[in-house]
């Protein structure tokens, strides 16, 4: 099964060519041309991560993006695309419910985009097990029938 990815930028040059990149990686995409249509996305799709772009609409954003897509009830992996280095503001904005699991930051080569994306979703996937386990308890293992 191909992981989903959600895409989020307000320019088109840059999802475009994400898209193209990930799609030969063996990822589902689909691109949201700002923060409305990744919220429209978000609410109507299952995705195993969302990427968003730091400035679009306002500065703040894709942390809008990222504070909406640890809402969902899937709980996607998040990472934020950025071509600034982290801010006070930015650092305060992730504090305040913004946190990504990871960021990526421009420009990145399309091996370690890759390798970043791969390992991010593995950390999310171990992280949610974890969560998961400690909700529910462990998974009993099965028992042998009496010989």
């Amino acid at each position: 099964m191909k992981r989903r990815i959600l895409l989020v930028d307000d320019d088109l040059a840059v999802l475009l060519t994400l898209k193209a990149v990930l799609e030969l990686n063996q990822f589902e995409v689909e691109i949201a041309q700002g923060t409305a249509e990744a919220f429209r996305r978000m609410d109507s799709g299952v995705y195993h991560m969302v990427i968003s772009d730091l400035r679009m609409e306002t500065e703040e954003s894709g942390l809008e993006v990222i504070r909406a897509a640890h809402r969902q009830s899937y709980a996607p992996a998040t990472a934020l695309l950025t071509a600034f280095p982290p801010s006070e503001e930015l650092t305060n904005g992730l504090r305040s419910g913004g946190q990504p699991d990871s960021l990526l930051v421009k420009p990145i080569g399309t091996r370690d985009l890759v390798r970043q994306i791969e390992a991010m979703l593995i950390r999310h996937a171990d992280q949610l097990e974890i969560d998961r386990r400690l909700r529910d308890g462990p998974t009993p293992l099965p028992t042998r029938p009496a010989s």
